[in-house]
C-alpha cells in the first residue's frame, strides 16, 4: 500500500518561510572607500559561515538617504560616524561601532611639483585645478573641507579660496561615472580633470596602482585629517547581519582591512 504525505498550509508555510531565510544573503551597503577591503572581508565570511552576503558599495550619504527611504538594508558601513549615528538617533539602526580609520592624502598629476610642505600653496595656486568628492553625499567631500577650514587658521581667505575653486568631481548623486572596474580617482586623474585631488589615503593608494605616474602627497600635520568609520544593524536586520559585523570587528576582519591600508579605531 503506497502511503501519500500531505503537509498542511501551515507546516509548508513554515518550511517554505525556512528555506527563504536561509537563501536570502545578508544585504550590506557600504562606503565606496571600502569596496576592496570589505569585498575581500566578505569573501572570507561567505566561505566560513556559508551564507551569502550581497554588497553595494556607493557613497555613504547616498546610501543614508536609501535607507532612510525604505531600501532592504541589514547593515550598513560608513565612511563616517555621522550617518549611521543620524540612522540610529531616528530610530532606524542598532548602536554606532567605529570599526576603522583612514585619513585624508592629495593625489597630484606627475607634471605638478608638489610637496607636503607646498601642498598648501599649490592648492591655492590659480592655475591648478583641485578635485574633490562631494560634501554631504560623500564623506570624502566632508573632510576635503575640513582641510579648507583648517588652512583658513594658516592663511586668512583660504577656506572660500578653496571651497570657491574645488571641483566636485566624484562621489556626488549626478557624477560622471568611471567604466566598470576602473578606480574612480585614477580615471579622474588619468583623464586630467583636476590637477591636484583630495582622496582617502586608501583611496590614493589603489588609484597608483592603476596609474603608477601618479603623485601620492601626505598632508602636513597642519591640514591633516582623520576619517572615522561607523558600523551599524538596521532595524529588522537578519540575525546574521550581527555576525558579519563581529567578523569585520575581529582580529581577522581587522587585519583585512589593514592589508588595504585602514588603521584600527
Amino acid at each position: 500500500m503506497k502511503h501519500k504525505w500531505i503537509l498542511s498550509p501551515l507546516l509548508l508555510a513554515v518550511f517554505s518561510g525556512n528555506i527563504s531565510a536561509r537563501e536570502a544573503p545578508i544585504e550590506f551597503r557600504a562606503a565606496g572607500s571600502l569596496k576592496a577591503a570589505m569585498t575581500d572581508i566578505v569573501n572570507t565570511y561567505q566561505h566560513s559561515n556559508k551564507i551569502d552576503v550581497s554588497t553595494q558599495f556607493a557613497p555613504s550619504g547616498l546610501l543614508r538617504k536609501r535607507i532612510e527611504g525604505g531600501e532592504k538594508v541589514d547593515l550598513f558601513a560608513s565612511a563616517n560616524m555621522k550617518h549611521p549615528t543620524a540612522l540610529n538617533n531616528a530610530g532606524l539602526s542598532s548602536a554606532v561601532v567605529m570599526f576603522a580609520r583612514n585619513k585624508l592624502c592629495a593625489l597630484a598629476q606627475p607634471e605638478v611639483s608638489v610637496t607636503p610642505a607646498t601642498l598648501l600653496e599649490q592648492m591655492l595656486n590659480d592655475t591648478i585645478r583641485l578635485g574633490t568628492s562631494t560634501p554631504k553625499a560623500d564623506p570624502a567631500g566632508d573632510y576635503a573641507w575640513k582641510v579648507f577650514e583648517r588652512a583658513q587658521q594658516i592663511q586668512p581667505n583660504a577656506f572660500k579660496l578653496l571651497s570657491d575653486k574645488a571641483l566636485q568631481l566624484t562621489g556626488g548623486p549626478t557624477s560622471a561615472k568611471a567604466p566598470d572596474g576602473s578606480n574612480p580617482y585614477a580615471w579622474v586623474m588619468e583623464n586630467k580633470q583636476a590637477d591636484i585631488f583630495l582622496t582617502y589615503c586608501t583611496n590614493a593608494v589603489l588609484a597608483k596602482k592603476q596609474v603608477s605616474k601618479l603623485q601620492i602627497i601626505a598632508l602636513p600635520d597642519n591640514l591633516s585629517v582623520g576619517a572615522n568609520y561607523g558600523l551599524t544593524a538596521i532595524k529588522g536586520a537578519r540575525p546574521q547581519a550581527n555576525e558579519l559585523a563581529e567578523f569585520i570587528i575581529s582580529p581577522q576582519g581587522q587585519a583585512i582591512l589593514a592589508k588595504y591600508g585602514f588603521d584600527a579605531p
